[in-house]
């Protein structure tokens, strides 16, 4: 399930008597239904969230290489899609969204084995429900484009072999624990049956979600299990493989704009999928992640060129999509928990934070970070998931968060302050930058053991087109 609510937080609060103060009698749990509005939404999410990979984040990408360099990124993003789809259906989803431990689920779906068009899974509504494949679909495209960011950290130097290796351990070693950990949950029907029960039927309901799910931490769409992930082993990726043949002596310069611009606009309109979709039905938060989704981005792009224009007197194309796509990682844990006067000042905040580490600190650290994965994803996603701990607040325009507990069948709404929500916020980002970065490190070091993972410096002079593809992006 996707989070949105922090159960764990919600729950503390009502056994030290501090929920609400008076609340109507208990309503019955309405009965599971399925709305056709709902699973038709959620298959154009899924179909939007698709598009970001391929072709949006390709084009992205590959505009921002060199020439010799175009088709090997448009390569590596499409075979992750391909690779990371079958490996969802085979064990990730399983590992991702089932029981087992708080820190990763079961097998008892691999292969989706049970799955099948008359199985349904909760929304965040008492009694409104999906069919399982349409979530199983959803959440693939999470686990597709996830490990394809990763790409741009180490672009132009990457072998193509090691990164497909990569792919495969990291989902499994990485992303899927960390997606249970997050979003992983019984559910808003499961949660209002046991407070109805009583007895210890609550605390063991609410003991089935993931670790960072019972922290009651908040990320409605990803902050945390795509960007900030994802941005971290860029980072550690970027570092163990060192730098480019010539970087930083020899300019690199981004050899078509145009495609970036075309991929970054994609990105854009996909991300509606991405934030909107993962509330799970077609309602009004859809709609508030949707409009936070469109005005914390026009804010983060503006932001990015405002800072260009101070720093350099003229703001670029490439520090514009840059600004954009920071706030879309910025936006995309408190999507649906923000309000749109919070969202834009969280894009006007998250460029200036981004540009100081791409533009500043990249350098004076000296590792090359391709295409900035760390200084937009990580730092973006980061400066996201703090924000969401203060902006899900009612008092500054916030949604709040759903406690199913205090009022089954029908969800009450609660912030439980700033300090409570920060902590739960930070820990949540905390173990995400750990848990990937010490694994992802691990799994560099021993794949370059096994088959390599950095091109040779004759390789890279020739380009990836050629030298891992026997291609070029362009024949003229």
């Amino acid at each position: 399930m996707k989070l949105r609510l922090g159960a764990a937080a919600l729950l503390a609060t009502l056994a030290a008597g501090a929920a609400f103060a008076q609340t109507p009698a208990p309503q019955p749990v309405p009965s599971p239904t399925i709305d056709k509005g709902d699973t038709a939404w959620m298959l154009v999410s899924s179909a939007l969230v698709l598009m970001m990979s391929v072709p949006g984040l390709a084009l992205f990408y590959g505009g921002l290489v060199r020439t010799k360099n175009m088709l090997s990124v448009l390569m590596q993003v499409f075979a992750i899609v391909s690779v990371a789809a079958l490996v969802w259906v085979s064990w990730g989803y399983s590992l991702a969204f089932t029981e087992g431990s708080a820190f990763v689920g079961g097998l008892s779906k691999a292969f989706l084995r049970g799955v099948d068009a008359t199985t349904q899974v909760a929304t965040f509504s008492n009694g409104a429900y999906l069919p399982e494949l349409v979530y199983v679909c959803f959440q693939m495209t999470f686990a597709c484009i996830t490990p394809a960011l990763i790409v741009g950290a180490f672009a132009e130097r990457v072998k193509f072999t090691g990164l497909m290796l990569f792919t495969v351990l990291w989902l499994t070693l990485v992303y899927f624990p960390i997606a249970h950990m997050v979003w992983y949950w019984d559910g808003p029907d499961a949660i209002a049956n046991a407070a109805l029960a009583g007895g210890d039927a609550l605390a063991t309901a609410s003991g089935h979600a993931g670790y960072i799910f019972q922290l009651g931490a908040l990320d409605f769409a990803g902050g945390t299990v795509v960007h900030i992930n994802a941005g971290v082993a860029g980072l550690v990726g970027a570092i163990m493989l060192g730098r480019r043949v010539g970087y930083p002596r020899e300019p690199m310069p981004p050899h078509s704009l145009v495609m970036t611009m075309i991929g970054a606009s994609l990105l854009w309109i996909g991300w509606f999928g991405f934030n909107a979709g993962s509330n799970l039905e077609a309602n009004g938060v859809a709609a508030v992640a949707f409009i936070n989704t469109f005005v914390a981005t026009a804010a983060a792009a503006l932001s990015w060129m405002l800072v260009e224009q101070a720093v350099h007197g003229k703001p670029s194309m490439l520090g514009a999509v840059t600004g954009a796509v920071a706030g879309l990682v910025a936006v995309t844990p408190a999507s649906g928990f923000a309000g749109p006067m919070g969202s834009i000042i969280l894009g006007l905040i998250v460029s200036p934070i981004c540009y100081l580490f791409v533009a500043r600190l990249k350098p004076r650290f000296g590792y090359d970070d391709s295409l900035d994965v760390f200084g937009v994803h990580c730092v973006g996603g980061i400066v996201g998931a703090l924000a969401t701990g203060i902006l899900v607040d009612p008092a500054l325009g916030g949604q709040g968060i759903a406690d199913y507990a205090a009022q089954p069948g029908t969800a009450q709404f609660a912030f439980p302050g700033y300090a409570t929500q920060l902590w739960a916020q930070a820990r949540a980002v905390l173990l995400t930058l750990v848990w990937s970065g010490v694994v992802s490190a691990i799994l560099y070091f021993v794949i370059d053991k096994m088959v390599g993972l950095c091109a040779s410096d004759e390789a890279q002079r020739e380009g990836l087109d050629l030298s891992e593809h026997g291609e070029r992006a362009y024949n003229f």
